[in-house]
């Protein structure tokens, strides 16, 4: 998959370095498959989430860190491409704010 802004990733690295592992596991995992569903996807990552939004957009979910974070992401898995979009805290997330600026 291509990831479009990897340089987010590393921007998310910096501002939470306890996720910093975690996020370039992300990384190295998603820039080599090529996953053309979600239930494709679930086979490296079980506990990736689909989610519609307000908008009707659908994102993709995944848990980050052990469960302390959560990484927001477009997935277009007719091009191959993955935009990522939001980083936060797992306290972040469930405050369910996020979905209004998607």
């Amino acid at each position: 998959m291509r990831v479009i802004k990897p340089s987010r990733i590393r921007d998310f690295q910096d501002m939470y370095p306890k996720a910093a592992t975690g996020l370039a596991r992300w990384l190295d995992l998603v820039e080599h498959n090529d996953w053309t569903s979600i239930q494709q996807l679930r086979r490296v990552f079980p506990s990736a989430d689909a989610v519609t939004v307000p908008s009707g957009r659908t994102v993709t979910v995944f848990n980050i860190g052990g469960n302390d974070f959560r990484l927001i992401t477009a997935i277009h898995y007719n091009s191959r491409i993955v935009y990522t979009m939001l980083f936060m805290t797992h306290a972040e997330y469930d405050k369910d704010a996020w979905k209004e600026r998607l």
